[in-house]
């Protein structure tokens, strides 16, 4: 969907509380909040009730979304949620994140939002002591997914195809073993080795090589890179009440949110990440494009855009200077393609609707 401007996106936000409504009851003046991808939803669906509000067909993203009402928009400004790149942000206390004391606020933005993603269904599909659990690729939700994944008691394996992402994976993020996706042997001796896959792959790829690797009786791989992998994953699961081996996932829910700051908190976990200023994001943005070995997030530092400065140093930036990669076509073609694709394709296990 194309977005609506004006528009200031982020939904990683973190800061600290300065003002609270007469009927707060959450946080307190001085407290450290969050606000992840959503900042309300209907709070009366079978979704809502169970906690997972991103399921909310009345959901209401942090930005470029008509608002509601738990999230209006400043007076005088367009009829949608303008996003979180401001010194200000206003959220109702339903949709804030707690950050526990002493968390640092650079870190807690991607738990919020990368963090989360991750979490939601290592913790769904039982991830802990005695399961083994893969994730392919090593970018920002794989790093972060890895030491979630540990944390959580799992034994995990990192699936790249980069030497230096395996490396990266042991080294920094503390992966148990790597496996490279090129290697057709060591893929063929894995074969049912794991009882989670989480695929954090954005682009368009073929993963039926990973499908081999689940465990033959409950394994499951789950997509959670926004590709048509994604949706076909999502849609096939609930066609097949839940049943089918090949998954889909999205970001979590409140309860989920404030679940993983509270882990990562009380584990030490920290994504690995890079402060800019405001007037940084082009060159980070060329960063990100450019072949990434470090799985970095890069978090920006709005306290400049009290006094000014970022407005007049961003003046002066230059257009990135990178061809923006083609992004994943999730036309309906495409994505009832995936879908067709997946039903045929990938058994799954018999279960009463």
């Amino acid at each position: 969907m194309p977005p609506r401007y004006p528009c200031v996106p982020g939904h990683e936000l973190a800061g600290v509380c300065v003002a609270v409504g007469a009927a707060v009851t959450r946080f307190r003046v001085g407290d450290h909040v969050g606000v992840g991808c959503m900042v309300d939803s209907c709070l009366t669906c079978a979704a809502c009730l169970r906690g997972e509000e991103q399921m909310c067909l009345k959901n209401t993203n942090t930005y470029c979304a008509k608002p509601s009402a738990r999230a209006g928009v400043p007076p005088g400004a367009p009829s949608h949620t303008l996003g979180g790149y401001t010194s200000v942000f206003v959220v109702h206390e339903r949709f804030g994140i707690k950050i526990p004391a002493g968390y640092p606020l650079q870190a807690a933005g991607p738990v919020m939002c990368a963090g989360v993603t991750l979490f939601d269904p290592l913790r769904r599909y039982g991830a802990g002591p005695s399961k083994r659990v893969a994730i392919v690729g090593v970018g920002g939700l794989g790093a972060i997914g890895i030491k979630i994944a540990k944390a959580m008691g799992a034994h995990v394996t990192a699936i790249t195809r980069s030497l230096e992402k395996a490396t990266f994976a042991k080294a920094a993020c503390g992966a148990d073993a790597t496996l490279l996706s090129s290697d057709a042997g060591a893929m063929r001796a894995h074969g049912g080795a794991f009882d989670l896959v989480l695929d954090t792959v954005p682009a368009e790829h073929d993963y039926w090589p990973y499908v081999p690797l689940l465990e033959p009786a409950r394994g499951a791989l789950v997509h959670l890179g926004l590709n048509t992998a994604l949706v076909a994953g999502i849609a096939v699961d609930k066609l097949t009440c839940g049943a089918s081996r090949i998954k889909g996932s999205g970001i979590g829910g409140i309860e989920a949110t404030q679940a993983v700051i509270d882990l990562c908190a009380a584990k030490n976990i920290v994504p690995e990440l890079e402060v800019i200023k405001p007037e940084g994001i082009a060159a980070a943005y060329e960063a990100l494009v450019e072949e990434n070995q470090s799985g970095k997030r890069y978090v920006i530092d709005l306290a400049s855009l009290k006094d000014g400065s970022a407005e007049a140093a961003c003046k002066d930036v230059s257009p990135p200077r990178f061809k923006v990669p083609k992004q994943p076509s999730l036309g309906l073609g495409s994505v009832v393609g995936a879908i067709l694709r997946l039903w045929c394709c990938c058994g799954w296990r018999r279960r009463a609707c």
